[in-house]
């Protein structure tokens, strides 16, 4: 079969069909959740979405909880899983396009989701389609499953597979090609400033970023009783760093706004952290109380590198490359005290207990304690493996390209499967837009992606 072709004559179905997934504002939303919405309306509506579509194309359907669920097709024993989620970041500021309309623009399509994993998701939903059309006979049974709440902890496949079963493979469609063998271990830490705040803080609050994956491209300061030329001097600080931003002089008090750069926080060299960048002009003139331990902490561990060095926690290996930290929730005030949320992308062989031990103590001698969050231990299968074979052999067919699996400091839901990998769909050289402004999908590079993954489904599951 010529997947390719096919799927170009199907080119506008797919576009269409990624506009209106992408036009479901499928946010986590917790303060509005229920019982038949556990993570919000929208990633709800977005997976109803979904398993209307299955169902209209006459696959079999299910969902569990409200919370994930799955279209399938074929026969067999053994099950072939396609992981996707269609839940997504928030949108963020600075888009020159509309995040949530899908707009195609130069054969790029823009949007939240785009490529992280809406556009992923429906090239895989008709690449099912393609198949069945087809009339290719399988001696596997093929489930696409559907989470809501990857980019907020993998609750939804947690919970999927309590009560349905684990694939025998499959991989989930939200990296890149050609494959990525090895994902890092995800640990969410959090850093809390033991001192409590003072009257006469010159740090009157600080705050910057709504998730830890997530590079926070915003951070707000209000602070008081400091020398009168901050004004002047932050203006100039804005213009050397070829960044954006105001300050609002109020009574005896001033607002500070700074602008950075958001990216995902298993890359946050390719981000520009707000909050590193504000503490940074902060330092000198934060001189008393705790407000000048917690920015004097900031800048010590996390502005000089994105790999831990400073308290200890950095580690590489040849798997899977360095250990990144990504200070991603950043919240100071009079209420909650101040806390610092990071992201710790992981190497696969990292020694965390021994690393993790040592940082406690070394936080410590900064006045803060290091508390562990949430940890998912890193995932790895090898290159030699047959299913991982069979999965480069397509991708080279379509691409010409031999270059080897990958790593990744992103978790996809391949790390919830006992060999699981992740397959596509962003190709070499392409950038990574994920989880920034003008996140889009090159339409083209869509359509191939579809045709692969047919491709695949018939390599692993046909008769």
């Amino acid at each position: 079969m010529d997947w390719l072709k096919i799927a170009m004559s199907r080119k506008e179905e797919l576009i269409t069909e990624c506009q209106q997934l992408i036009q479901i504002e499928s946010v986590l939303d917790e303060r509005n959740a229920s019982e038949n919405t556990p993570f919000g309306k929208g990633p709800f509506d977005a997976l109803k979405w979904m398993l209307n579509k299955g169902n209209e194309y006459g696959f079999s359907i299910k969902i569990i909880d409200n919370v994930a669920g799955h279209i399938e097709m074929g026969q067999g024993e053994e099950l072939l899983g396609i992981l996707c989620h269609v839940d997504v970041v928030p949108a963020g500021s600075g888009w020159t396009y509309p995040p949530f309309k899908g707009e195609v623009v130069d054969g790029k399509l823009y949007g939240r989701g785009a490529i992280d994993d809406k556009g992923p998701t429906i090239a895989s939903l008709l690449a099912l389609k393609m198949v069945k059309d087809a009339g290719i006979k399988l001696n596997k049974r093929v489930r696409m499953i559907i989470g809501t709440d990857e980019e907020s902890g993998f609750r939804c496949v947690d919970r999927y597979f309590e009560k349905e079963e684990m694939p025998t493979i499959g991989f989930a469609p939200d990296a890149d090609f050609p494959l990525i063998n090895a994902e890092k271990g995800i640990a969410t830490l959090e850093f809390t400033l033991i001192n409590h705040m003072q009257d006469d803080e010159q740090l009157i609050s600080f705050h910057a970023g709504k998730r830890t994956n997530m590079v926070p491209d915003v951070a707000e300061a209000v602070v008081q009783n400091v020398l009168p030329d901050i004004v002047r001097n932050f203006k100039k600080f804005i213009a050397e760093n070829n960044t954006s931003g105001n300050i609002i002089k109020e009574g005896n008090q001033f607002i500070l706004k700074l602008t950075g750069k958001s990216s995902h926080a298993m890359e946050p060299e390719k981000g520009l952290n707000a909050a590193v960048l504000l503490s940074k002009f902060l330092v000198n003139y934060i001189q008393i109380g705790t407000g000048k331990k917690y920015v004097d902490f900031i800048v010590k561990i996390f502005g000089k590198d994105h790999y831990g060095t400073a308290i200890g926690l950095n580690y590489a290996d040849q798997v899977s490359g360095e250990t990144t930290l990504n200070p991603g929730i950043v919240s100071f005030d009079q209420k909650n005290g101040g806390t610092i949320q990071v992201s710790m992308r992981y190497a696969v062989t990292y020694p965390f207990d021994e690393k993790f031990t040592k940082a406690q103590l070394e936080a410590a001698k900064f006045s803060f304690t290091l508390d562990l969050l949430s940890n998912s231990a890193p995932h790895y299968v090898s290159e030699e493996d047959d299913f991982v074979q069979t999965l480069l052999a397509v991708y080279r067919k379509y691409t010409g390209d031999n270059r080897k699996p990958l790593s990744t400091g992103g978790g996809t839901y391949a790390r919830t499967m006992k060999k699981g990998v992740a397959f596509g769909m962003l190709f070499p050289g392409e950038i990574d837009v994920a989880h920034q402004a003008d996140e889009y999908v090159d339409v083209e590079n869509l359509v191939k992606a579809a045709a692969i993954y047919a491709e695949t489904i018939v390599a692993l599951a046909g008769e």
